[in-house]
């Protein structure tokens, strides 16, 4: 049995979530938050984060009766919510430490906005 930290196939993922690997292929196109790591061959590697991410999708979708639409637009809301709760984690974290140089801290928060606007362009 692997660690819960190591990379998985997408087989392993399917087994596991008992869903068939084509749906986890055709999420990966609904929601563009499932990166996994591609290698020689489009070859596909879960990591924890994705494999946590998709059993959310699993269980919204087929468990509690979401929408792809109204999944997408729960994990858009919740990609927001947590990019300001970082931000704000951050800024109360350098207010309450060291003063000193913002530029360091500055860049943290724009390439945790980058990424979110990644995320929103690839959902769109």
């Amino acid at each position: 049995m692997k660690a819960d930290s190591a990379f998985r196939t997408i087989t392993e993922v399917a087994d596991d979530l008992k869903l068939p690997a084509h749906v986890l292929r055709f999420w990966e196109t609904k929601f563009k938050q499932i990166e996994p790591l591609k290698r020689g061959g489009g070859r596909r590697y879960y990591r924890p984060e994705d494999i946590a991410l998709v059993t959310r999708i699993r269980d919204l979708l087929h468990e509690q009766g979401y929408t792809i639409k109204g999944v997408q637009q729960l994990l858009q809301k919740e990609s927001k919510t947590a990019a300001n709760t970082a931000t704000m984690q951050i800024l109360a974290e350098k207010k309450a430490g060291d003063a000193g140089n913002l530029v360091p801290l500055l860049q943290e928060v724009r390439n945790e906005l980058q990424h979110i606007a990644k995320q929103l362009r690839a959902l769109a």
